[in-house]
């Protein structure tokens, strides 16, 4: 039912048609929604019988139409306390008070992944239910439909569009489509400032320093980046910290294939035979990995290579090392079975932190990417040092932080902080050290999170 992990998902019943069912069949069900893996629900009888006859043995209709699509909420207890995964059904629209007032009302439009959107006006904002991912025409159909919705049911028309600085995504193309202005909005400062935004409620937000890791984000210099750590305020955030960068094969379809992470790593560390044993284990799986050579070739090159910094993509790196998975059929699946594998804590490699003639601090994974190639150790071990190798890296930057830098709160906010067995680790390694640590509480860390975060950064950015 849950293959690879360590627990289940409990739905509580929020119509009585499913005490009806429960009550009759008199077991367990196990329920989904009525959707195509990453895509919103369907909401007529025709659409699901057609796109759904092939999996679903039969169909329960209502004779009341379903006006708007709304996916159940997902929440996960992290640090004692239920936090949310992706907003829906019962708890969105979200409204949510802003710390200043805005010049006038605007519509942000999220990301690419687990979408969502924001109106806001005055001092309000409201964000959507979840969405989905927006690489299908049904993605987009229902985008469109709550951007007219959300601004109906309101009485609210935008006046401006904020959207985030990636050239490719789906709902930066629609916004620049319209003729309305359009603001861009840098990813790992959407993520720090949704979480800032919802801390701070009508006070000033002060000073942070947020570690906004996940799979990969546009960064201000074009390239990939996704292990960040960013200091100040909504308007005002400075990268200080982040990771050795490495080239990423097939640019973002890595987040679907970690094995392309894997193979990368291998090569930057010239360990040639497990690059090699990597590509021939896919082909012995029928799986799409390519000619060795000619990847090899286009690695060396650069081609399609965009060079990347995400945490996200080091996990994705270590599942596939450690063959706990090479190709992923949903995002987040290598490092979800990497956490759900891991043994009981492992003392941590100490990884060497260096100081760029940027500025930013860089921890380099090389160390950490050779132990999870060593076959002596079992997988569970090996899964367990990679979660308490990164949770030492996080303080350790934080740290060094400090030194030049004061912060009152350290924020923990991006993808990789679903990651329960983490998040844990790295709040408890800050507290020792005297730090409050702050997580999300009512919006998903996750990209979910980035339309209201968008609406922050702009507020404070005028």
């Amino acid at each position: 039912m849950a293959p690879g992990l360590g627990v289940v998902g409990v739905m509580l019943p929020y119509s009585p048609l499913h005490h009806l069912l429960l009550n009759a069949f008199g077991g367990a069900l196990v329920a989904t929604s009525a959707n195509l893996s990453g895509e919103p629900v369907m909401t007529d009888e025709a659409s699901v019988e057609q796109r759904l006859g092939g999996v679903a043995q039969a169909f329960l209709h209502h004779n009341r139409p379903i006006v708007r699509p709304a996916d159940d909420p997902v929440y996960r207890t992290i640090r004692g306390r239920a936090r949310p995964l992706r907003i829906g059904r019962g708890n969105a629209p979200l409204e949510l008070r802003l710390p200043v007032e805005l010049d006038r009302p605007v519509l942000a439009v999220g990301g690419h992944m687990k979408n969502t959107l924001c109106l806001a006006w005055g001092t309000r904002a409201v964000v959507s239910p979840h969405i989905g991912d927006m690489g299908t025409a049904r993605s987009l159909e229902v985008f469109e439909q709550l951007v007219a919705d959300l601004q109906s049911l309101y009485g609210v028309r935008a006046e401006a569009l904020i959207c985030d600085r990636h050239p490719g995504y789906a709902t930066t193309r629609w916004a620049q489509r319209q003729r309305l202005p359009c603001v861009e909005v840098q990813h790992h400062a959407a993520h720090a400032a949704a979480l800032v935004g919802e801390q701070a409620g009508d006070s000033a937000p002060g000073d942070w320093l947020v570690f906004t890791w996940d799979g990969v984000g546009y960064g201000s210099d074009g390239e990939l980046w996704g292990g960040e750590a960013v200091h100040g305020g909504p308007g005002r955030w400075r990268r200080v910290a982040s990771m050795r960068r490495f080239r990423l094969p097939g640019g973002e379809r890595a987040g679907r294939e970690p094995w392309r992470s894997a193979v990368s790593l291998a090569w930057e560390l010239g360990r040639h035979a497990e690059a090699r044993r990597l590509v021939a284990q896919l082909r012995e799986r029928a799986d799409p990995a390519g000619d060795y050579d000619l990847l090899y070739h286009a690695w060396q090159r650069g081609l399609n290579m965009p060079h990347t910094s995400a945490v996200g993509r080091l996990f994705d790196a270590a599942a596939a090392l450690t063959g706990v998975c090479r190709t992923a059929s949903f995002e987040g699946q290598g490092p979800m079975w990497l956490e759900a594998l891991a043994g009981q804590s492992a003392s941590p490699l100490a990884l060497p932190l260096s100081l760029g003639p940027d500025g930013i601090l860089r921890s380099d994974w090389r160390g950490l990417v050779e132990a999870m190639m060593e076959t002596s150790r079992s997988v569970s071990e090996r899964a367990a040092l990679f979660h308490s190798t990164l949770a030492g890296v996080l303080v350790q930057q934080a740290l060094a932080v400090r030194e030049t830098r004061r912060f009152d709160y350290v924020g923990l906010c991006g993808g990789v902080f679903q990651n329960r067995r983490l998040s844990e680790a790295c709040a408890a390694g800050l507290q020792q050290q005297g730090i409050e640590v702050r997580l999300c509480e009512r919006l998903p860390c996750n990209d979910a999170g980035l339309s209201f975060g968008q609406v922050i950064e702009y507020a404070f950015s005028g």
